[in-house]
């Protein structure tokens, strides 16, 4: 087997594993979101995946020198903004079904390509724009903004993928290098440090009882869960620092348009657990979105590998 081939075998199977992580952790956190507060989810799981990340990752990546970093400040922006991200789109799937969360969500690598022209003057050429208007139209159709099903919420997985797209924005403007282990252990302690903050202002419960499911789920109090609750929060921890490593490992020796349609199985494995385990079946109309989206989607990061361009597809390293 030719080197070439063995990296895209290697690659295609980290992007495959680091979607089925990816995957769980969404159907953790919407099977917990009826019971807990968000706040409480993520320290946990931020604690368990800082843990694996600093002794296990950390060490295989030449040690705690990997922690130095000559931009503090802007590890805080991004870990900013994947927070953002991470609680519009949980907030999301806590009151709307998993696979249109997902699906609207998946329109963070349009969002790239677009802000790259406005902002970092990079040349966006007719088929991408074309591209990113298809998947703009595939978004619209499967938020419905005229149905009678549409509230503001369903405009967060949006706001979730427009925030993950300002993060990628930033990471080219700075031109950042550092070594994914150490973007990944200063988001994870972003994390604990804004989680926690949440704890002591909300974690007593004192603002709770709000009839917005969404709202609900910032705002009601920590509890001790029972043992199977207490050891699907350990495993998220478990499953976000996999699905990081797995899928860096999965861009960082093979090419963005190889590996990025492989990360739409996200997509499809959404469909499948919100039938399997919340019956929920999308409309006909979702579909053709979802088809619209992921199209759209594919259809650029095969373009950006071809043009040699800095790949919009590389948006979900950092990914929740």
């Amino acid at each position: 087997m030719a080197p070439t081939e063995r990296s895209a075998i290697v690659g295609i199977s980290c992007a495959l594993g680091a979607t089925v992580f990816f995957s769980l952790n969404d159907l953790s956190i919407k099977f917990l979101s009826g019971d807990y507060p968000l706040h409480q989810i993520v320290f946990v799981r931020a604690a368990v995946a800082l843990s694996i990340t600093l002794f296990v990752i950390i060490p295989l990546d030449g040690g705690l020198v990997a922690l130095k970093t000559q931009r503090p400040m802007i590890h805080v922006v991004r870990g900013m903004c994947v927070v953002v991200a991470n609680s519009a789109f949980f907030a999301a799937i806590a009151v709307m079904p998993l696979a249109n969360a997902s699906a609207i969500f998946f329109v963070a690598p349009l969002f790239i390509t677009g802000l790259s022209m406005l902002f970092l003057k990079e040349v966006v050429g007719f088929r991408r724009w074309v591209a990113v208007v298809v998947g703009l139209l595939g978004v619209v159709i499967v938020v419905r903004p005229t149905g009678a099903e549409f509230t503001a919420m369903t405009l967060m997985p949006a706001i979730a993928a427009l925030a993950y797209a300002s993060l990628q924005i930033l990471t080219r403007r700075t031109g950042m290098s550092e070594r994914a282990s150490t973007m990944s252990f200063y988001i994870q302690l972003t994390f604990l440090l804004v989680t926690g903050g949440l704890a002591l202002a909300l974690g007593d419960g004192r603002f709770a009882g709000s009839d917005n499911g969404a709202l609900e789920f910032f705002l009601r109090p920590w509890i001790m869960p029972p043992t199977m609750d207490g050891l699907i929060m350990l495993a998220l921890g478990g499953v976000s620092a996999c699905a990081g490593y797995l899928i860096s490992q999965a861009y960082r020796g093979t090419d963005a348009g190889v590996v990025a349609p492989f990360e739409y199985m996200t997509l499809l494995l959404a469909v499948f657990w919100g039938i399997v385990i919340w019956d929920e079946w999308p409309a006909f109309s979702t579909w053709i979105g979802i088809v619209l989206i992921a199209g759209s989607g594919i259809f650029v990061a095969l373009r950006e590998a071809k043009l040699d361009a800095k790949p919009s597809a590389k948006w979900v390293a950092a990914r929740r």
